[in-house]
């Protein structure tokens, strides 16, 4: 897939941060995009500039956690575009919830969003590919807390990274056995100056703390980790990319 012109993309939690950052680059690399997430108003803004650069855009409100919105998602690109050949797994959200005294609701939110959703998308997206015989990608937005457990607060967004990357490998392995062409991606992010940190911490002053020490990642370098994945000739399969600030030192 090393032209993307032409070619669609769908990408999940595009309203804000590294989703609406790679909906911008994939755009600009010709592809036609369906944005998805729950926040119409961001979609339209968003859907409006990249069409004034020429794209072909689809905004479709979707909630991840609800497989009827990611059905009907996969529904309205078939009947817009044909079909998807780019899925970026995007949406995700971190909440401080430990162990010892969470709510129930805030890791059932995390498991819904970044597990849960995330499976649903791809299984619609791999079946959509397989059926048109393309070879496709699916490209899943992890962390760097898929790789380590950064805080006493992090257990459980951290198992639903964990997740995300075990989740990634079978995928691969499914795929290989069926001789499938559509290949599977990961990239694992450190810090990164999104809404994520406000969300998790709970406070625009706590989440800045981080931007103070360091300079941190842009959504838009992770983008262009994407673009890089999903351009690279058919016999490439790049399965994670960790990314990180230069001055960060977990």
């Amino acid at each position: 897939m090393e032209n993307l012109a032409g070619r669609t993309a769908i990408v999940t939690g595009a309203s804000s941060g590294i989703g609406e950052a790679v909906a911008r680059t994939l755009a600009e690399a010709g592809m036609r995009v369906a944005l998805a997430a729950r926040r119409r108003e961001r979609l339209e803004d968003l859907a409006a500039v990249l069409r004034r650069h020429g794209a072909e855009v689809l905004v479709q409100p979707t909630d991840v956690r609800r497989e009827a919105d990611v059905r009907a998602l996969f529904a309205a690109v078939r009947e817009r575009f044909g079909g998807v050949d780019v899925l970026v797994n995007n949406a995700g959200l971190g909440l401080a919830a430990p162990i010892s005294s969470g709510e129930t609701e805030r890791w059932r939110t995390m498991l819904e969003v970044n597990v849960l959703g995330l499976c649903i998308a791809s299984r619609e997206a791999l079946q959509d590919m397989e059926r048109r015989g393309v070879a496709g990608h699916v490209v899943n937005v992890s962390s760097m807390a898929g790789h380590r457990v950064p805080g006493i607060d992090s257990a459980v967004y951290s198992g639903t990274k964990f997740a995300v990357r075990a989740i990634t490998e079978g995928m691969r392995q499914e795929l290989r056995a069926k001789q499938s062409p559509v290949r599977v991606s990961c990239v694992s992010p450190g810090y990164v100056e999104t809404e994520f940190a406000e969300v998790f911490a709970g406070t625009k002053q706590a989440a800045a703390k981080t931007s103070a020490r360091m300079k941190v990642l842009e959504a838009k370098d992770v983008a262009e980790v994407v673009r890089w994945i999903v351009t690279q000739p058919a016999h490439v399969e790049v399965h994670d990319v960790l990314v990180r600030p230069t001055e960060q030192r977990n």
